[in-house]
This record gives C-alpha cells, structure tokens and sequence, in this order.
C-alpha cells in the first residue's frame, strides 16, 4: 500500500487543487510503478507559513521581504 505524503504551506489551496494533487500523485504511482490506485493512500497536511522554514527563515519573513 503506497503513502504519499504531500506537505504545502497554507497559502489559499482550493479543494480542487487538492483534488488534483491527490489524483496526480495517485496516477504517477500507477504509472510508474504499477501501483494499485485503490490501495494507494496520499494525505496532504497544510503548514502556516510561520511554522516553514528556508534558509534560516520563516516563509512569512521571506514573502513579506518579496523572496
């Protein structure tokens, strides 16, 4: 049973989008290594972007310095 697990900043994803990523990773996993899409599992969880770091700062930081 593959796992999948997707980690995006919350920054205004629309349930269709996530809609899309699950059958997108869904499909690559069938594709590529002939998966089962009915055992396959892919769970999205939404971080703020206070809590993601890059390059010693927080997302927050770096989208208001316009990075």
């Amino acid at each position: 049973m593959p796992y999948v697990n997707i980690k995006i900043t919350k920054e205004n994803v629309t349930p269709e989008k996530k809609a899309e990523l699950i059958k997108g990773a869904t499909q690559l996993l069938v594709d590529v290594l002939g998966k089962n899409p009915n055992t396959t599992v892919v769970v999205i969880d939404e971080v703020d972007t206070d809590n993601w770091g890059i390059a010693g700062e927080s997302v927050t930081v770096r989208r208001q310095k316009g990075l």
